[in-house]
């Protein structure tokens, strides 16, 4: 190793001195916290020069000041009584105006000297060699009262500047790896980004409802930025609900707070997210009433989906210090909100399609039993009364007693029709014996009354069985798919022979109607068909239909979860959790 004037710095070392110099820089260099590498570099230059103390003056980005001064061998009382650190005045400025080693053999004689203040130690001989990164001074390090020889000698100023090159790459080492940590932070920050994303658009892609939407969106947000508790505020008119929450809110949903008492009202208006460190001023509430009790710090992010203010996403406290958020934490947040924002925005128009379709086919059902009732029934009762009122009229006992017999059998006929309605509105065989003999009893109907050449195939638990007890709006889902397939293919499809297979098990019912008859186009249905209610029981119910229609006949299939509801639950993915 050489100096700068080409003499190898190690010839005036003994072997002592070398092995602990290699020995040294072996730990040094392999150190990558640069705290515990400044310390080692202390106790190092100290056990090889023979200094009482040691120092390392770190430089400011200007190079001309002391930003931070590392001392050995004060004990805590003698740093307070010396009160405030150098600047880098004086013969410790010598070094930093001219970065070459430098000896001393009286401070207090040296002409650069400033002297020391109250309660500094006698510090007489001294040596100083520069700490160089790359090129730059990085600082310097300072070696006084020698102890034992009297005066620091070229072998200490060569060990010491030995040290100071194993300082040097020691702290390059630390900062590259502080620099890969750094990125690797980000890197994974990014990662955790893009999965609450995806998750979100899952979500969506998914069809789950509102709720489920907002609870996954507030487990994602809190382990995306490591936050004690987040919350999501939802603009209801003039006010904010808190909607969801995950995390350390214990408070109970449905707290409202009007929009312009509020500084989340204001972040909706400015679209900004904003970082802040006092909870009850951002608030303007008492945190509890959030079930954010002890919460400090929050960052805070707009929800807007296409132009339109939604609400706000507020996390609290970043874990497990409580620590406020950081740019960073406020730009994953921001992207992350953009996404729950669209999800958000989405489930609120599918759940309102949903509602439209739900009263579209509501509606449909009441014109269709309204037909019935007056096609059938209303008709019945009319050419009742016209048979009774002439008979009436005529006066002769044998015509009234004709039209009475007359009368009561269309009368018993009118109580069978409506027997019949009744049960295509809720047969009561699905309450008292379940879906199967529900069906069953709606297939001898059809073979009865349309003949209609009907094979099942029905592999359904009885009730009591593993799996046989089914959600009452499952089967009511289950049959009524069954019902409008087989009232379809009577009315329209002009089939001969009709198939129906339902299959409960694996977790899901399983129904398939396939009928021969004359299909029809599948873009050009009409209303009489039934499908717009058959799809939104399905879709309700969180199943799957699919319909296959050609010449040669028409394929009604579904697929739905074996419970009330197999949408995916948020409840379901563990908090905090990506």
């Amino acid at each position: 190793m050489d100096d700068d004037d080409g003499h190898r710095i190690t010839d005036g070392l003994d072997s002592d001195r070398l092995r602990t110099l290699i020995d040294i820089g072996g730990f040094i260099v392999a150190d990558l916290d640069l705290d515990s590498v400044l310390g080692r570099v202390l106790d190092a230059a100290c056990e090889l020069t023979g200094a009482r103390y040691a120092a390392l003056g770190v430089l400011d980005e200007a190079g001309t000041d002391l930003e931070r001064f590392i001392t050995q061998g004060l004990d805590p009382e003698t740093e307070q009584a010396i009160g405030e650190r150098p600047l880098g005045r004086g013969l410790l400025g010598v070094l930093i105006r001219d970065p070459k080693p430098l000896r001393v053999s009286s401070v207090d004689e040296d002409p650069a000297s400033y002297g020391f203040p109250a309660g500094h130690p006698a510090m007489n001989t001294f040596l100083g060699v520069p700490v160089l990164v790359r090129g730059h001074v990085w600082g310097n390090l300072y070696l006084t009262e020698k102890q034992g020889a009297g005066q620091f000698d070229q072998a200490d100023e060569d060990a010491a500047v030995v040290l100071a090159r194993w300082t040097a790459i020691a702290i390059e080492n630390a900062r590259l790896y502080s620099i890969a940590e750094h990125r690797r932070g980000e890197l994974e920050r990014a990662v955790q980004g893009l999965q609450a994303t995806q998750a979100i658009a899952h979500a969506v892609g998914a069809d789950i409802d509102l709720d489920r939407v907002l609870e996954l969106i507030v487990k994602r947000g809190r382990a995306l930025v490591d936050a004690r508790s987040v919350v999501i505020l939802l603009r209801d008119g003039d006010e904010l609900v808190l909607t969801a929450s995950a995390g350390h809110s214990r408070r109970p949903h449905g707290e409202r707070i009007a929009i312009d008492a509020s500084t989340s009202g204001e972040l909706m208006r400015h679209g900004r997210p904003e970082r802040v460190s006092n909870v009850q001023d951002l608030l303007r509430m008492a945190p509890e009433q959030f079930g954010v009790d002890g919460a400090h710090s929050a960052l805070l992010i707009p929800l807007a989906h296409r132009g339109e203010p939604l609400g706000v996403l507020i996390a609290f406290d970043r874990e497990p210090t409580g620590a406020s958020f950081s740019e960073e934490d406020e730009a994953a947040l921001k992207a992350f909100g953009a996404s729950a924002a669209t999800a958000v925005g989405t489930a609120r128009g599918v759940k309102r399609q949903r509602l439209r379709d739900a009263l579209s086919a509501a509606e449909a059902e009441r014109r269709r039993w309204a037909q019935e009732l007056h096609d059938e029934t209303l008709q019945g009762l009319g050419g009742l009364r016209i048979l009774l009122s002439v008979a009436r009229r005529d006066g002769r006992p044998t015509v009234l007693t004709k039209a009475v017999d007359q009368t009561i059998l269309e009368i018993e006929r009118e109580i069978t029709n409506l027997g019949s309605i009744i049960t295509e509105l809720r047969p009561a065989a699905l309450d008292s014996i379940g879906l199967a003999a529900a069906l069953e009893a709606l297939f001898d109907r059809h073979r009865t009354v349309n003949d209609l050449n009907i094979e099942a195939r029905l592999a359904i638990p009885d009730r009591g069985q593993a799996g046989g007890t089914l959600d009452p709006q499952l089967e009511a889902s289950v049959y009524r798919l069954v019902q409008e397939s087989l009232t379809n293919v009577v009315k329209h499809a002009r089939a001969t022979r009709v198939e129906v297979s339902v299959t409960v098990g694996a977790g899901r019912v399983v129904a398939e109607i396939v009928d021969d008859g004359v299909g029809f186009a599948l873009d050009h249905v009409s209303r009489g068909f039934g499908l717009t209610g058959m799809r939104e029981r399905v879709v309700m119910a969180g199943g799957e239909l699919t319909i296959d229609s050609s010449d040669a006949g028409t394929i009604v299939a579904a697929t739905l979860p074996a419970s009330a509801d197999g949408t995916a639950k948020a409840d379901q993915i563990p908090d905090g959790t990506l």
